[in-house]
């Protein structure tokens, strides 16, 4: 498929996608267009049972600065449905990243500022370069981070997100592994080995097991306690049952990599 805001490359026999924002000359802001076709990338890739992970950065030296500026300006001359269908169009990308089959990795190259900050809340694993900086900037432009709200509180808490979100104020790459945002800290230079080192983890689980085990974290903490005993004994059922786990209690007991891994 053809992309003219981002990129879409394989790796790892076709076992990794990486996904890399392309206008770096307004730090990975969004337009309408990437919006699309960030939603068209994932929707696409859903659909490739081979993926064991997606990546998603930034080209340059940002991750993403969130909204576009232009778009900012359009957005106050338009009526308030065209801003609704805006707002839900952005929302859908959102949702796609948070509830892609296999687990997303965000390479978070550099600074991400309101919307980029959602990006980077739906994904599953985020490794950032130790000298990022991010904000919830919009309460400075007379707005609110509404759309990456849910994703970000998720991540975050109340408490913080409450903090963050009226100050508006920027913070570090370590203060964001500190609020849960980011997982791993690293130094720019170390970046790519640490994705590498990520990759390898992910692909080391088999396919079905990656989807089943997001699956599970992202809808165990909705459940009542019945419907949990219920839908967690049905799930180890099926995966033990299934070719894929019977494959992988058989590498284990036999001390050899299960047949999916890519040496």
């Amino acid at each position: 498929m053809e992309y003219t805001l981002l990129s879409v490359e394989r790796s790892f026999q076709n076992r990794v996608a990486t996904v890399t924002l392309r206008r770096p000359e307004v730090h990975n802001a969004f337009n309408a267009q990437l919006i699309e076709e960030l939603r068209t990338a994932f929707t696409a890739l859903g659909d490739d049972e081979r993926l064991h992970a997606v990546v998603l950065t930034g080209a340059g030296a940002s991750f993403s600065a969130g909204a576009d500026i232009k778009m900012m300006q359009q957005a106050v001359n338009v009526s308030r449905e065209e801003n609704v269908a805006e707002a839900l169009r952005l929302a859908d990308l959102f949702e796609a990243i948070n509830t892609f089959p296999c687990p997303v990795v965000a390479r978070v190259n550099g600074t991400a500022m309101g919307g980029g900050l959602g990006l980077i809340a739906a994904c599953d694993l985020v490794i950032a370069v130790e000298t990022a900086r991010f904000a919830f900037s919009e309460v400075r432009l007379g707005i609110a981070p509404a759309v990456i709200a849910p994703y970000v509180v998720r991540k975050i808490g109340e408490g913080q997100a409450r903090a963050l979100f009226v100050t508006g104020e920027q913070f570090t790459a370590e203060r964001a592994r500190e609020l849960g945002l980011v997982h791993v800290v690293v130094a720019a230079q170390e970046l790519d080995t640490a994705v590498e080192q990520a990759l390898h983890n992910l692909l080391r689980g088999g396919p079905r097991a990656l989807r089943a085990c997001k699956a599970l974290a992202l809808q165990i903490g909705a459940l009542s306690r019945e419907a949990a005993r219920d839908y967690t004994a049905s799930l180890i059922a099926d995966l033990r049952a299934s070719p894929e786990g019977q494959e992988g209690l058989r590498a284990f007991l036999e001390k050899r990599k299960a047949s999916w891994v890519v040496s």
